[in-house]
């Protein structure tokens, strides 16, 4: 059969450096391992059964079986706005200031095609989410780092930016709570993010998949209620992490009127909107009682208990993310980060994600899903102590 050649934009996207984890992993269960896999960021809950029996009461609806409206329903439109004024005091206009995604990830890959020319500057978070490269990388564009450190708290620091670089920034990735490091935002630092934004001219996308995940007792806050953010930007939410509905791909965009009306423009030549069905399910997800969410948090807080301090009492001198659902632990100093992910994948039948995978200062760092119950997270404490790669002393602070 004749093999096509792959136009040069596909040859050009970044390598999906996970894949080769993946293997790895997959071989690892063929040998008959019992793996433990805290690598992926897929939610391991169920959706809750009210937002499922919304979807099968409205797949029912005839009128739903049609096209749906090509930049979404309006009912789903307003549930956004009123799910932001509820929860960050924001106000929204549901027509101009929100849009429907297919999932975060596609308004995240959109954005760059919708604001930027070949060979515009962007600047992304180093560590970050790997897909933001695909979306700059779609828009010919160019990506700039912004280091994020231990020291700094995993924020970016503006000061460190070359001014060259600064003019020519366009659009700027951030990401918080963050993945990978489990970092939060400040109110200081979306303060200076406007500022940075108003003074170059860039426009902000903030990627907010993990609102809803902060622990003890701290909220994660918006970037849109910062003063003057919808002025300079949008934020990214999902609804596959809060109400554990990954695989539903439903999210939405909320913001600045005219990067709005860029990713519906877009979409318009891509799609024919979500189905309805799905759009009514996740409307009742964001407007009915919130106790799933709550409950939800509750466990990846007590996930996150048994994991941090099951690591230090074996010697591993790791912190306890305040958010998200990763941690972000340093790996031993004679071992890369690929390195001792093979090491606890081949010999303790772990599977942790590679800091490398997540950009040049993410060396040193393996990541770690709060994905699976608290009794298999004390096993894999139990397998890496087998290790003896620590030196064992009982950590009573956490």
């Amino acid at each position: 059969m004749k093999q096509f050649e792959q136009s040069e934009l596909l040859k050009s996207l970044p390598k999906q450096f996970f894949a080769s984890l993946v293997s790895k992993v997959a071989k690892v269960i063929k040998e008959g391992h019992d793996v433990i896999n805290l690598g992926q960021g897929n939610p391991d809950q169920p959706t809750p059964p009210h937002i499922v029996k919304a979807l099968q009461d409205a797949s029912e609806n005839p009128n739903y079986h049609k096209y749906s409206p090509f930049r979404g329903q309006a009912f789903l439109k307003k549930a956004a706005a009123a799910f932001y004024e509820r929860e960050y005091g924001v106000l929204l206009n549901p027509e101009k200031e929100v849009a429907i995604l297919f999932g975060g990830k596609a308004g995240l890959v959109e954005i760059p095609q919708c604001l930027l020319n070949p060979g515009d500057t962007v600047l992304v978070p180093d560590p970050g989410y790997p897909d933001y490269w695909s979306g700059v990388e779609l828009a010919r564009a160019k990506m700039e780092a912004m280091p994020l450190k231990k020291e700094n708290d995993f924020l970016p620091v503006y000061e460190e930016i070359s001014e060259e670089v600064k003019q020519k920034a366009k659009l700027m990735f951030l990401n918080y709570p963050n993945n990978p490091t489990g970092a939060v935002a400040t109110a200081s630092f979306f303060e200076k993010t406007v500022e940075f934004a108003r003074q170059y001219d860039t426009c902000i996308v903030h990627d907010f998949a993990y609102g809803a995940i902060g622990f003890d007792g701290q909220k994660p806050i918006s970037f849109l209620q910062t003063p003057g953010a919808k002025e300079v930007g949008i934020e990214i939410y999902t609804l596959s992490k809060t109400y554990n509905m990954a695989g539903w791909r439903i999210g939405f965009a909320v913001g600045n009127e005219s990067v709005i009306e860029a990713i519906n423009l877009l979409q318009d030549h891509l799609f024919v909107s979500v189905f309805s069905g799905i759009q009514q399910a996740a409307a009742v997800a964001l407007l009915e009682s919130q106790n799933c969410v709550d409950e939800l948090v509750e466990r990846y807080e007590s996930r996150r208990q048994v994991l941090i301090h099951g690591l230090r009492e074996i010697g591993w001198d790791v912190e306890a993310p305040p958010g998200s659902f990763f941690a972000w632990l340093p790996v031993p100093k004679s071992y890369t980060s690929e390195e001792f992910s093979d090491l606890l994948l081949e010999k303790a039948h772990v599977v942790v994600a590679p800091g490398i995978g997540f950009g040049e200062y993410g060396e040193g760092y393996v990541r770690v899903g709060l994905l699976t119950d608290e009794d298999r997270l004390k096993e894999v404490v139990d397998r890496i102590a087998k290790l003896n790669l620590f030196k064992k002393y009982v950590d009573n602070s956490f």
